[in-house]
């Protein structure tokens, strides 16, 4: 009982500590994901702010901490040229606030 009780609080704890550590490859074959930047906010599924320190990109609400090794990446991202190549279309917004989902559907992608 006590294991299975310590196995549930671990998947708890995983499910929600998954932060959006990003990391940006440079074939689409390597990427998790494949991700499009829109040139306008309504265009986009989800509003991502670009954070400058690790932890301050938990959950999964479009805070995105982008680092410097693949390994130490949550979900590898490739940058195509075109919104019909794309698994999943953001737009870069000026702050953290405004970072979130328009299309809730497609949060499947970041977990």
């Amino acid at each position: 009982m006590k294991t299975q009780f310590s196995f549930l609080i671990f998947l708890f704890c995983t499910y929600f500590m998954q932060g959006q550590k990003v990391f940006a490859v440079d074939r689409d074959y390597k990427a998790d994901i494949k991700v499009f930047v829109a040139d306008h906010d309504y265009k986009a599924d989800l509003l991502v702010f670009k954070v400058d320190r690790d932890y301050k990109a938990q959950g999964n609400e479009g805070l995105w901490f982008f680092t410097d090794r693949d390994y130490k990446a949550d979900k590898k991202v490739y940058f195509v040229d075109a919104d019909y190549k794309a698994d999943l279309i953001i737009y870069v917004v000026d702050s953290d606030y405004k970072a979130k989902w328009r299309d809730a559907s497609l949060q499947h992608w970041m977990w």
